[in-house]
């Protein structure tokens, strides 16, 4: 059964940063793209980052460039997503995705078959 877990999320103040994790099992990580997708209040789905399974990454969005950035580690079979110099604008929830296939979708593909719950950040003061 494939499964995505997301964790790490929480409050934080604004400029600090947060490490998410994209825990997978039923399938391995390494052979496949997995992104990363945030969706605040009153707002749509937005695109952030896709690592495929070569390790290429795919930057959607010019928001969290130079801030965030996404990993994996194969062994623990999880994909990461490094978040610093948080803003407030980051606050919502963020969740991971797969279709289980070696690369990455474009920025406005939002039909994946298998999605996180999702893990809640909030940056405030």
């Amino acid at each position: 059964q494939v499964q995505l877990v997301e964790s790490g999320g929480g409050l934080v103040q604004p400029g600090g940063s947060l490490r998410l994790s994209c825990a997978a099992s039923g399938f391995s990580l390494d052979a496949y793209a997995i992104g990363w997708y945030r969706e605040a209040p009153g707002k749509g789905r937005e695109a952030l980052l896709c690592i495929s399974s070569r390790d290429d990454v795919a930057n959607y969005t010019d928001s969290v460039k130079g801030r965030f950035t996404i990993s994996r580690d194969n062994a623990k079979n999880t994909v990461y997503l490094q978040m610093n110099s948080l803003k407030p604008e980051d606050t919502a929830v963020y969740y991971c995705a797969t279709d289980l296939i070696p690369r990455c979708r474009g920025r406005w593909y939002f039909a994946y078959e298998y999605w996180g719950q999702g893990t809640q950040v909030t940056v405030s003061s």
